[in-house]
């Protein structure tokens, strides 16, 4: 609540004359504007933890296709989850051999990935981690062209 310190005259007011005491009524907006600004804040921090869980699907891509090389190294994991390297079969333990075969050697070629879309993201994460473990790390994810 406000007073108003001024007589009617401009003159200062007498001691005892509450006829000249205005009352203004007029709301401090400061503490609101604190209050205001203090919830901006924590919705501000709180609303990007809101949306981490996003359900996904991976496999169609709208990306321009990288260039292909002549002979480019397959990695398949099919629905199975046996790994073929270009057309043949080989056995998870023997991934790293028979990849050094068909790259003859070169670690730094890249290797094409691709799986079927029923595989669990962690199965596909170990065979990445052994195509990492075996020394490839140029690793390239295949998935669908979704321009059609």
């Amino acid at each position: 609540m406000a007073a108003k310190l001024g007589g009617r005259s401009g003159s200062p007011l007498k001691r005892g004359d509450p006829s000249d005491l205005d009352v203004t009524h007029e709301i401090n907006v400061t503490p609101f504007i604190d209050v205001m600004l203090v919830l901006l804040i924590i919705f501000m921090v709180a609303a990007p933890l809101a949306t981490v869980d996003i359900g996904v699907e991976l496999p169609a891509t709208a990306a321009e296709p990288a260039p292909r090389p002549d002979k480019p190294t397959f990695v398949t994991v099919k629905p199975d989850l046996s790994i073929a390297i270009g057309e043949d079969v080989v056995a998870r333990d023997a991934l790293g051999t028979s990849l050094e075969a068909a790259t003859k050697g070169r670690k730094d070629e890249r290797i094409y990935l691709r799986a079927d879309k029923a595989v669990s993201y962690g199965d596909l994460m170990e065979v990445m981690n052994t195509l990492r473990n075996a020394g490839y790390l140029k690793v390239a994810l295949v998935g669908l062209d979704g321009r059609n």
